[in-house]
């Protein structure tokens, strides 16, 4: 029992480690993510081309959130994983190229496919849109929107092969511990899609330049960097088109559910914008903008965390290391709870100074279309704590190579959202149905896949979870709080003088969060003071001492 402490131990240090480096480079991509917004709304304003541009990007999103984002890495990780710390290494290169080759094949067969049907996608994402005429009258989207849509989606098609095959290399890396190279790949694709944006009207394509930035930032980021971090390490690959290569079958068991299901979190940008474009021009804009708001602490806690623990969960599944799994799963869920809950109450208790601060520039200044995008995202924040959990939940069933009920689970949530859309549609309701749709929808997509994980792996630590939820709630309205009162005088105050104020804001609430947290005897607060004692500045600090 000692040597399984002292490993559960080890793992649980490997866990931290990789959780802050993902999360502050999860941190800099949503800063980023956020920049390339606040470019793109200064840049082209909020009308019929920044929807034009966010329909495109749906359509080759789409192939990479069904397959890639919920499948490929996730499906792949835990046997490769089992392979590589089972003593089985060149089984684990083997499936490897298996499942790059494949992978290689299928992905330039689907791209081939999605520009060949461009324009029917198009007009089905675009169907209902309308512009605003002159005169003050209105018409339905027409052929030029669509060209402008299908020749942007078109550009940014074959960077779906960086992310599929790249999702396989960054899977190795994230089995063997490697978390850098894959930490990096999302901010050099904000960065390209940024300088897009600002070349674009220079060289004279127009919105047409984020996709050709989007295209060279995934060339690079997901790629190329992650290849030779491989290369440097002395990875093995050899062209495989082996089905009876040890392992793939495993593979394809695990990948199928998730290919041929349809997991909300994956699709749920992608119906937002297809029901979206029922509603006046600019709609589809606003629900990125806010959206994108919204997913910071998503991609900061959730999934961030949510990765960290994903290999190290894969291994004590492999090893039969169950009590540490399930011990595992309990702390990462705590941490999501204990962050998330204060960044959601300070989002929306923020919002309108948040939405002035990161949009309010050039084109995208009009007071309408600002106040559209505070409004709905105070609907999604509600959601937040929903969301950040979902990740964890969804790695812990592919940990333990289960894809199938999570994906039932999750299939039938997508139905219901898209009924609750459709609903509001037919009724002529305010575009407010949309965030609030999905805000039911995944909340209660949190719930079922909670209790089917522990149907599947075994009572979770219940109790901790609650007591961390409750406290985590009631810390953060006060939080929330705190936040609104301090920034009510900044309402009127110029974007720079605003920006300073609102980082020293933040360190008060941070710290009044923080604090209570500690008073009230939380045990994530204690884990982040560990943390924070055990940066280079502190242990000096202390030795000086």
């Amino acid at each position: 029992m000692a040597v399984l402490s002292e490993s559960s131990s080890s793992k649980a240090k490997v866990v931290a480690k990789a959780s802050v480096i993902l999360t502050a480079a999860m941190f800099m991509s949503r800063l980023l993510g956020l920049l390339r917004d606040t470019v793109m709304a200064s840049q082209f304003g909020i009308g019929i081309d920044t929807d034009a541009y966010r329909i495109a990007v749906t359509i080759p999103d789409t192939i990479f959130f069904l397959v890639a984002g919920g499948g490929l890495s996730t499906a792949f990780m835990p046997i490769f994983t089992e392979f590589f710390h089972t003593d089985k290494k060149e089984d684990a290169w083997r499936v490897f190229s298996a499942v790059t080759t494949l992978t290689a094949v299928f992905v330039t067969m689907l791209i081939g496919l999605a520009w060949a049907f461009a324009v029917p996608i198009a007009e089905f994402m675009s169907a209902g849109k309308t512009i605003k005429l002159a005169g003050g009258g209105v018409r339905p989207i027409g052929p030029d929107e669509i060209r402008t849509i299908v020749h942007m989606s078109r550009i940014m098609l074959p960077a779906q092969f960086a992310f599929m095959v790249g999702s396989v290399l960054i899977a190795t890396l994230y089995a063997r511990n490697r978390v850098v190279a894959p930490a990096v790949a999302p901010n050099v694709y904000n960065f390209g899609i940024i300088l897009g944006a600002i070349l674009g009207p220079t060289l004279g394509i127009g919105i047409a330049g984020m996709s050709w930035g989007a295209l060279i930032g995934a060339m690079l980021g997901n790629l190329l960097i992650p290849l030779l971090v491989m290369m440097k390490l002395g990875s093995h690959f050899t062209p495989n088109f082996n089905f009876q290569t040890p392992g793939l079958k495993r593979f394809f068991k695990l990948l199928g559910p998730v290919v041929f299901g349809f997991s909300l979190p994956s699709v749920a940008a992608m119906i937002t914008q297809k029901f979206a474009s029922y509603f006046e021009v600019g709609t589809n804009t606003v629900m990125t903008l806010s959206n994108n708001l919204m997913q910071a602490p998503l991609g900061i806690f959730g999934q961030s965390l949510a990765m960290a623990a994903f290999p190290v969960l894969a291994e004590f599944f492999a090893t039969k290391n169950m009590p540490a799994y399930r011990r595992q799963v309990t702390s990462t869920l705590c941490t999501v709870l204990f962050l998330s809950f204060p960044s959601a109450a300070v989002l929306f208790g923020c919002a309108p100074e948040i939405v002035k601060l990161v949009y309010g520039y050039g084109k995208a200044s009009s007071a309408a279309d600002l106040a559209r995008t505070v409004e709905v995202l105070q609907i999604f924040c509600l959601g937040i704590p929903a969301w950040c959990v979902q990740p964890v939940l969804m790695r812990g069933f592919f940990s333990a190579q289960q894809t199938l009920r999570p994906v039932i689970i999750s299939t039938c949530l997508t139905a219901a959202f898209i009924g609750m859309c459709w609903l509001g549609v037919s009724m002529k309701m305010s575009y407010q149905v949309l965030p609030w749709a999905t805000n039911i929808a995944a909340t209660l997509l949190a719930i079922f896949l909670y209790f089917a994980l522990q149907r599947e792996v075994g009572a979770l630590d219940s109790m901790r979870i609650a007591v961390t939820k409750t406290k985590s709630l009631v810390l953060s309205l006060v939080a929330g709080g705190v936040a609104w009162v301090l920034m009510r005088p900044a309402s009127h105050m110029h974007k720079l003088a605003l920006m300073g104020y609102f980082l020293f804001a933040m360190c008060v609430v941070g710290w009044t969060y923080f604090y209570l947290a500690q008073k009230w005897w939380m045990k994530e607060a204690a884990y982040f003071e560990k943390v924070m004692n055990r940066l280079p500045g502190r242990k000096k600090e202390e030795e000086s001492e």
